[in-house]
């Protein structure tokens, strides 16, 4: 398809898929004839899931996110669904990045159309394709209209209620007998809108009450969710694929143990499965880095960490030497174990031709509390030891 070409649909139930080199986050938004939402249940996205007729599917990092629309199910005064895409990373724009709709039946899985939006550049959103009504037959129209200012520009089009950071009150000027100039303190910074989708977006800590964070290098999340620390199982997840379709690459995924003093306490890897008496724990080693999902897991009960580990720095390696310039989708995301909820995500941007990268780094604060910081370094080491000493430096 082309821009502004449609095409009938023969079919009452069809997926939209959007792929890219890079994690996309896509939605889709219910609208009425005056092309707005009814309300924010018609955003339809990762954190609101399913809305009337039309349902949004996660590819997990591996496959493309989804939206499919049920037309026999939309309510009478829906009149189009358009379905977005927006870079998973904050901030990053389309510029080099190619995505492509596909639009399939959600029965059979039969391809109907596929659309690549062409001339993209700093666009950090786009509207991708819409299913629309046009004399009671449903179409679908290839758009590819973009947005410099995001999911948020989008949404406020739309009429979705953005959420806009509540700036923080000035302190007053204490009464004076003599006039003088004003004492007031400098106004804080202003941060991006957000639409409720937790992305943390922009420098800063954030917790995790909105639900799923997506980080940046060196920004930091508080895993404090209802203003209580979280001390259950975690999961952190480490992913790859080979780049390009190349050949099957072994990279070997570790947690390091860190001391108040940046001591060395152990190293949990494919040859130590299990460390600090099983509190973190090490699914084994993945070859070849193929398949979906995470390629290795280690397990961290936050509850049972000793109170000497203040620290735990999580790593890849490729011990065989192939460099990161040969990976593809390399990625590091926090899970709730006991729900599988994905609460925090890290996707590497970018590659450098080394053999060892930090990925990120979970430190005990003063009160008892975990942060996780995103990092994404990368250096010479094929091997866990080769890293305890850069790891250390950089808590």
């Amino acid at each position: 398809m082309t821009p502004g070409s449609n095409i009938p649909l023969a079919v009452a139930r069809v997926t939209v898929d959007v792929a890219a080199p890079v994690r996309l986050d896509v939605s889709g938004l219910l609208l009425t004839a005056d092309g707005k939402v009814r309300s924010d249940d018609d955003f339809i996205f990762y954190n609101q899931p399913s809305g009337p007729g039309v349902t949004y599917r996660s590819g997990g990092g591996t496959a493309p996110d989804a939206i499919t629309v049920d037309t026999a199910s939309l309510p009478p005064d829906i009149e189009k669904i358009v379905v977005t895409a927006s870079p998973d990373a904050a901030g990053q724009t389309f510029q080099g990045i190619e995505p492509t709709a596909t639009i399939r039946s959600a029965d059979d899985h039969g391809v109907l159309a596929t659309f690549t939006p062409p001339r993209l550049g700093s666009e950090t959103a786009l509207v991708v394709v819409e299913i629309y009504r046009r004399n009671g037959q449903w179409k679908a129209r290839a758009v590819g209209q973009g947005y410099a200012d995001g999911l948020a520009g989008i949404a406020t089009d739309f009429g979705v209620t953005v959420e806009e950071p509540t700036p923080a009150p000035q302190p007053m000027a204490p009464p004076q007998a003599v006039p003088q100039m004003p004492v007031t303190a400098p106004p804080p910074p202003s941060a991006p809108p957000t639409v409720g989708t937790g992305a943390g977006v922009g420098a800063g800590k954030i917790n995790l009450d909105k639900g799923r964070v997506s980080l940046q290098k060196n920004q930091t999340v508080s895993l404090v969710k209802g203003g209580r620390p979280l001390l259950s199982q975690v999961r952190m997840g480490l992913g790859w694929e080979p780049a390009f379709r190349g050949k099957d690459i072994d990279l070997d995924a570790s947690v390091i143990a860190y001391g108040p003093q940046r001591n060395h306490i152990d190293s949990c890897y494919f040859g130590k499965l299990s460390i600090l008496n099983g509190a973190i724990k090490h699914s084994g080693d993945n070859l070849t880095g193929e398949g979906g999902g995470d390629d290795e897991v280690i397990v961290v009960d936050l509850g049972r960490v000793p109170q000497d580990v203040t620290g735990l720095v999580f790593t890849v390696n490729s011990f065989s030497g192939q460099k990161f310039t040969e990976v593809a989708k390399a990625y590091c995301r926090l899970v709730d174990a006991a729900s599988g909820e994905e609460l925090v995500r890290f996707d590497l941007t970018r590659t450098e031709p080394q053999t060892g990268v930090m990925m990120a780094k979970l430190i005990r604060t003063f009160t008892g509390e975990w942060e996780m910081t995103a990092m994404g370094d990368y250096l010479k080491a094929r091997t866990v030891r080769n890293m305890v000493k850069p790891a250390a430096q950089a808590l």
